[in-house]
């Protein structure tokens, strides 16, 4: 999955002009987009990030028609069991809350969370949409600095520092990279990201070949629909292509045939 190259940290400097393009767009205002029909949707944050950070897509998400909540995450900076587990019980009393099952839109290491969960509560989740999500990852598919920041919270949980990445969490993640049977506290995280999913449960990976922290191949799930976008990572969250796209992504029907219908909104 490596990249000679890999992810140019300098592409992510455009953050502020992809947000200002959405704002000034007619699309932010909810032309140009089917509105909803009230389905819940769950925003799951990446890396480092809390829910604040999808309070854009939240917001617009509300101006054309469905009911969002936040995932709960601070900042995501646990174990990825421990998380996913949380989240879980929200996605259930969400379900329950609103008699119909939940759309999940991750973002980042969001996405991979948001997979995992699906796999976990069928019945519960119908649709899957990962925004720059690592599906499909190695370490060397990272950004140095973001290795760095990763070292970082392991050397603070070592030293007694609560609720962060352990090298543990690490463990399991090179066995499950190597193809070994994955071991410690995330093993059924990453058992249960190699699972097939759901067939009825919509599930699309939207990446960008401008990622500057992520190599993009990394997004390609074999189980997913692929659809690009023109976007640096962080600001898949405020990138007025991205919105478009998930906005025509939560109008696919589920009945059958959605794959395929998928991928006709894809292509």
């Amino acid at each position: 999955m490596s990249n000679d190259h890999g992810p140019e940290l300098w592409r992510e400097g455009r953050g502020a002009a992809e947000a200002f393009s959405l704002l000034r767009s007619p699309l932010w205002r909810g032309h140009g987009v089917e509105r909803g029909d009230g389905q819940p949707v769950m925003l799951i944050p990446g890396f480092l990030a809390g829910d604040r950070s999808l309070a854009l897509m939240g917001q617009w998400l509300r101006r054309i028609g469905y009911r969002t909540h936040g995932s709960g995450i601070s900042a995501h900076v646990g174990c990825s069991e421990e998380t996913v587990n949380e989240i879980e019980q929200r996605v259930i009393a969400l379900s329950e809350r609103y008699g119909q099952p939940v759309a999940l839109i991750g973002q980042s290491r969001g996405g991979s969370c948001a997979r995992v969960l699906a796999v976990r509560q069928p019945d519960r989740i119908n649709r899957v949409i990962g925004l720059g999500s690592p599906l499909v990852a190695q370490m060397e598919d990272f950004h140095m600095l973001l290795r760095i920041q990763i070292r970082a919270l392991q050397g603070a949980q070592r030293l007694g520092a609560p609720g962060l990445i352990g090298e543990a969490c690490e463990r399991s993640w090179q066995a499950y990279s190597f193809g070994l049977e994955p071991t410690g506290c995330c093993s059924q995280f990453w058992s249960d990201l190699d699972e097939d999913m759901p067939a009825r449960t919509l599930f699309a990976s939207i990446f960008s070949r401008s990622d500057g922290v992520l190599n993009w191949r990394a997004c390609l799930d074999p189980q997913a629909v692929h659809v690009e976008v023109n976007s640096s990572h962080c600001g898949m969250a405020v990138n007025r292509e991205v919105y478009q796209q998930v906005g025509n992504l939560l109008q696919v029907e589920l009945a059958g045939g959605a794959r395929q219908r998928l991928r006709a909104v894809a292509a």
